[in-house]
C-alpha cells in the first residue's frame, strides 16, 4: 500500500500563487504516473495535471493550461503543482492520486481557496 500526503493548500488572492506538494510513503512511486485532481463544492471531482513516472510527458486540463505546472521528485517520492494565476473558479479541494497495481491510491487533499 502506499500514503499520499497533501500539504501546500491556502487562501489565496485571485492573480496569486501556491505550490501543492504530495509526499508519498509506505512505497515508492517512483515508476508510475501521478495525478492531481481537485472537487469544487457541489460539484464532481475532476482531473487537473498528470505526470508520467519519468516526468518526461505531461498533460493538463484546458482550463488550467498555461497556468498550473506540475512536476516530480522521484528522490523525494514527491510530485507538486504550481498554480499561477490563481482564479476563483480555482477553489476546491485538490487531490493527488496514483495506481498501483491496478489499485487507485488517493491522498486526503488539501484545500485551496482562492478570493476574488
Amino acid at each position: 500500500q502506499v500514503q499520499l500526503v497533501e500539504s501546500g493548500g491556502g487562501l489565496v488572492q485571485a492573480g496569486g500563487s501556491l505550490r501543492l506538494s504530495c509526499v508519498a510513503s509506505g512505497r515508492t512511486v517512483s515508476s508510475v504516473d501521478m495525478g492531481w485532481y481537485r472537487q469544487a463544492p457541489g460539484q464532481e471531482r475532476e482531473f487537473v495535471a498528470v505526470i508520467s513516472w519519468t516526468g518526461g510527458t505531461t498533460d493538463y486540463a484546458d482550463s488550467v493550461k498555461g497556468r498550473f505546472t506540475v512536476s516530480r521528485d522521484n528522490a523525494k517520492n514527491a510530485v507538486y503543482l504550481q498554480m499561477n494565476s490563481l482564479q476563483p473558479e480555482d477553489t476546491a479541494i485538490y487531490y493527488c492520486k496514483t495506481t498501483l497495481n491496478s489499485t487507485p491510491y488517493w491522498g486526503q487533499g488539501t484545500q485551496v481557496t482562492v478570493s476574488s
